[in-house]
């Protein structure tokens, strides 16, 4: 024998005890004992050691570079690539655009994995209303809409293909997002149906949501939250109220207890209205996807800049003079301090931003900063080896909800391939998460969270562990302002959005909330 610990006479028996017991326990679970090995996990997307440096941003050095343009646009979000074409467009000649990432896009980035796309924020455009003239413009100069006999219609290779949505509720999956219901509740999802029709005559909502009319009602709506208006109108509903407020969350970041009646109700009326089961039309609207989400309408719109977009630039002061703005920004690939001068720039930042780095800011601009409150998310790309195994129900569709969790549910990447057989691809996890969470998001290590992404989607598919090869993470500590009671047409939003100084401010928190068509037209707003 050799000299090997010495063992109790049971000490065998226990051992084999404890791997079979670890065994069943696995088995319970739909997962083997190997599934339970670490997995690879990482942080991606975002550089918010960059971000902080404007805190401890007191003596700077002298600018190692001084640079003149046409104009500025600080900030390569969907505002800031807006602006600039728009300003490019205008017969402005050498626009700048300096961005903090390395890499254009704002919450629309876009990643990749085992060579499949996927995104790191918002993944779909729905298709313009009447309002969205820029949006709509723009598209069709993409060919993604062309005009048919007098009819808009949109390219079929982008919209989303079908299955579009589906939810798991009562053990098994259903089409669309709408939880089954009895009898009350289909009646209390025909009086909220009534409701947003009503309230939506006379083009009272729109996106983006100043051209749409306003009056005291549409005030008052904005003065209390969604959760006190449904309660006033006697909407208890449990599975009703559940899906409004998943409604919330995935747009807003908020539940129906912390947005706006105004807010809740414009989700549905700007768009597609809300169809309750058996009336005529579909709680559903027909959106373009792609398996990178909106870095695919990202990309083409950076492409024109080519050299004349700047990355890893952390721009620190601003400063508004009477012929020109100068732009201090710190280059995090050389380490130097450079000044960029203008007769104009666009500041298309977050206002809490804006205000920080605005010298002597304007009074409009310090109070929308702390009129704003922001929703940290996590999203989550889960890299698979092959797809999990299906419950009943409802075929895959693209987006993938499961009833009563906190968790959004996840799109399938792949979904758009219309591969005959379904193989690799990655699963994209959405997690709206609460204001307190926000500082647990700098956690250095990442497996944390990647197990709380996971156990979300495991709830639908117990073995996904087996097929799992790696989880990618994008942080997004301030991911989108909230639309709360009293901040949609806000004096100082409204005092911004006029602005027609030297520098002028483009970015969907002018709209209190954060979606697509807000940014584009703020950012071709402020460069008209």
């Amino acid at each position: 024998m050799g000299q090997g610990r010495a063992l109790g006479p049971d000490a065998g028996r226990r051992a084999v005890l404890a791997r079979a017991t670890a065994a069943a326990a696995a088995a319970l679970v739909g997962c083997t004992p190997d599934a339970a090995a670490p997995i690879p996990a990482a942080w991606v997307g975002a550089s918010f050691d960059r971000g902080h440096r404007l805190r401890s941003a007191q003596q700077l050095p002298p600018p190692a570079l001084r640079r003149r343009a046409g104009a500025i646009v600080v900030g390569a979000g969907i505002a800031g690539l807006a602006a600039a074409r728009a300003l490019a467009a205008a017969g402005v000649d050498d626009v700048q655009v300096l961005e903090l990432e390395d890499s254009a896009g704002g919450n629309a980035r876009g990643h990749a994995m085992g060579g499949m796309g996927c995104p790191l924020g918002a993944h779909y455009l729905p298709l313009p209303g009447p309002e969205s003239i820029e949006v709509a413009a723009w598209l069709h100069e993409l060919g993604l809409l062309r005009s048919e006999l007098g009819r808009t219609v949109a390219d079929e290779r982008h919209l989303c293909h079908s299955l579009q949505e589906r939810l798991l509720v009562d053990g098994a999956w259903v089409e669309g997002l709408l939880p089954p219901v009895d009898a009350r509740g289909a009646a209390q999802m025909r009086q909220f149906s009534a409701r947003v029709a009503a309230l939506g005559r006379g083009r009272r909502f729109a996106l983006p949501a100043h051209r749409g009319a306003w009056d005291d009602e549409l005030e008052a709506l904005n003065r209390i939250t969604f959760a006190q208006w449904l309660d006033a109108a006697g909407l208890d509903d449990a599975r009703l109220r559940w899906y409004l407020d998943y409604c919330c969350r995935d747009d807003y970041g908020a539940g129906s207890a912390t947005v706006s009646a105004w807010a809740g109700i414009h989700y549905f009326a700007s768009r597609h209205g809300f169809r309750a089961p058996g009336e005529a039309g579909s709680d559903s609207e027909g959106l373009l996807t792609w398996p990178e989400g909106n870095a695919w309408l990202a990309r083409r719109l950076a492409a024109p800049l080519g050299e004349r977009l700047h990355p890893a630039r952390t721009v620190l002061r601003v400063t508004e003079g009477r012929h020109d703005v100068e732009v201090l920004a710190w280059d995090e690939a050389n380490s130097q301090l450079e000044a960029w001068t203008a007769p104009r720039a666009v500041l298309a930042l977050p206002l809490f931003i804006a205000a920080r780095i605005v010298e002597s800011p304007p009074q409009p601009l310090r109070d929308a900063a702390a009129l704003l409150a922001y929703a940290p998310w996590l999203v989550a790309n889960l890299q698979l080896d092959s797809p999990p195994l299906e419950r009943s129900g409802a075929p895959p569709a693209w987006d993938n909800v499961i009833y009563g969790r906190a968790g959004l549910g996840y799109v399938d990447a792949m979904h758009q391939s219309l591969l005959p057989r379904r193989g690799a691809t990655v699963f994209t996890a959405y997690l709206a998460l609460e204001r307190s969470e926000r500082p647990a998001l700098l956690a250095a290590d990442p497996a944390p969270w990647a197990e709380r992404a996971l156990r979300e989607v495991e709830l639908a598919h117990p073995e996904i562990r087996r097929h799992l090869r790696r989880i990618d993470l994008m942080r997004w500590g301030h991911a989108m302002a909230i639309p709360l009671p009293g901040v949609h047409r806000h004096p100082a939003l409204q005092a911004l959005r006029a602005a027609r100084g030297r520098l002028r401010y483009a970015h969907a928190d002018l709209a209190g909330y954060s979606v697509f068509e807000e940014a584009f037209t703020a950012g071709c707003e402020a460069a008209a």
